[in-house]
């Protein structure tokens, strides 16, 4: 199916590929194209602007997000994506803070201290950089489909994550529910070192306190620096003779510990919910487990599109009439100039024979984006999840990617995006 703009620049029903052809073929019709959309024509000529509302179901995600487009009249879908939302900016963020400390140490040591001089820090209502960035990944998406389509109703599917719940699955026990949110698991303990030498009845877990030292430490089971937690269940007792043979390697643990979780996501969630139900007031909002319910109904395998696909058409079933647009976000520009332990090595940000980085080219035969580039003229290449794409198995002189030998599909923009071939079925 391709979307339709009317003459005045109003959404259109679309229509199908052969009557687009020969929309254009005739003159009646131009191509208009928008990155990171659906094909699109534009009528040259006066039409009426009567259209059948559609529905777009939105599976909010904070790390990825699905979208479809359902047509009630036909029972199709007209249109489906998946959006990757960027999880580096934290991570940016920090290695920007670290360089910023290093070059003032250097350049500015002298420089009288300021505190809290950034309006906004300060801000009411602010949100974090990485929650402004899912955000806006959301919107985008929405608008972008808004202007392709004539959507009449859009379906978010929201919740509320219990991250206490998460944490501590006893807390669904009725008889622990109530006192639980308020009694947690170190409680009537200073602190968690305390009740897990209570736990352990301030007795080494090795030697069962045949060294006799009066002397007890906590270790972790799973090191921190392999990702273990600081949790009571990753906690062991030790006196100080074993915990100094354990780090020598003349004993071993007796149990296994626990790798750190995380909440973040389910965090995040719960602020996209808020947000995007006040950004779409007039959206109609709907559970998972209710798009769970319809998707098992149907028989189909667990992905954000197909979420999408149920949220949309809700109970009824639906005939697929559209590839998939799998995108990811991806930073506006590359904004680190230099770098070095003083930033005497200079980075080249610019275009190298034509090329940035995240530009969509073609090259033997297939459809890479580039990852990075080399001033000598070669490049390395990566598909749509970031995945370095591997050569080595192609013939002499073309293990490694030359930027003479690619051809520019798409300029680099804020996502990379691929359009993939589904199964055109019912369901």
């Amino acid at each position: 199916m391709v979307s339709v703009i009317s003459k005045d620049g109003k959404v259109l029903m679309p229509c199908s590929n052969a009557v687009a052809r020969l929309l254009v073929s005739s003159g009646k019709a131009k191509h208009y194209r928008k990155k990171g959309g659906p094909y699109r024509i534009k009528l040259l000529y006066e039409t009426s602007s009567y259209v059948q509302p559609m529905n777009l179901g939105v599976d909010v995600g904070s790390g990825a997000a699905g979208y479809a487009v359902y047509n009630p009249a036909s029972g199709e879908i007209v249109y489906m994506s998946e959006v990757a939302c960027r999880d580096d900016i934290p991570g940016r963020m920090s290695d920007r803070a670290k360089r910023r400390r290093d070059r003032r140490s250097r350049k500015c040591r002298y420089r009288e201290p300021r505190f809290l001089n950034r309006g906004n820090s300060t801000r009411e209502d602010r949100l974090s950089p990485t929650m402004v960035s899912k955000i806006h990944s959301h919107e985008r998406e929405i608008s972008l489909v808004s202007g392709a389509y004539p959507i009449g109703r859009i379906i978010l599917e929201v919740g509320s994550f219990d991250t206490s719940l998460m944490a501590n699955p006893q807390l669904a026990d009725p008889s622990v529910r109530p006192w639980g949110y308020q009694q947690g698991p170190n409680y009537g303990f200073e602190n968690t070192r305390a009740m897990v030498l209570s736990r352990d009845n301030h007795t080494c877990q090795i030697c069962g306190g045949k060294h006799r030292d009066e002397k007890f430490e906590t270790h972790h089971i799973v090191p921190r620096s392999r990702g273990g937690a600081d949790t009571a269940d990753n906690l062991i007792v030790l006196c100080h003779t074993c915990h100094a043979a354990l780090h020598r390697g003349e004993v071993s643990l007796p149990k296994n510990g626990r790798r750190k979780g995380t909440l973040r996501y389910a965090t995040q969630m719960n602020s996209l919910k808020t947000r995007l139900s006040a950004r779409y007031p007039e959206a109609v909002r709907t559970y998972g487990y209710v798009t769970k319910a319809n998707r098992l109904s149907m028989g189909l395998e667990k992905s954000h599109s197909t979420d999408a696909c149920c949220i949309a058409s809700g109970e009824n079933r639906f005939r697929i009439c559209c590839n998939l647009f799998r995108k990811r976000c991806v930073p506006d520009g590359d904004f680190q100039q230099t770098q070095g332990p003083c930033s005497g090595q200079r980075l080249q940000t610019g275009k190298i024979m034509g090329f940035r980085k995240y530009d969509k080219v073609r090259y033997m035969g297939g459809i890479y984006f580039i990852k990075g580039r080399m001033s000598s003229g070669y490049a390395i290449l990566m598909d749509i999840d970031g995945n370095k794409v591997d050569f080595s198995q192609m013939p002499k002189g073309k293990k490694t990617p030359k930027l003479s030998n690619m051809k520019r599909i798409q300029a680099r923009s804020t996502w990379m995006v691929t359009e993939e071939a589904v199964t055109r079925s019912s369901v």
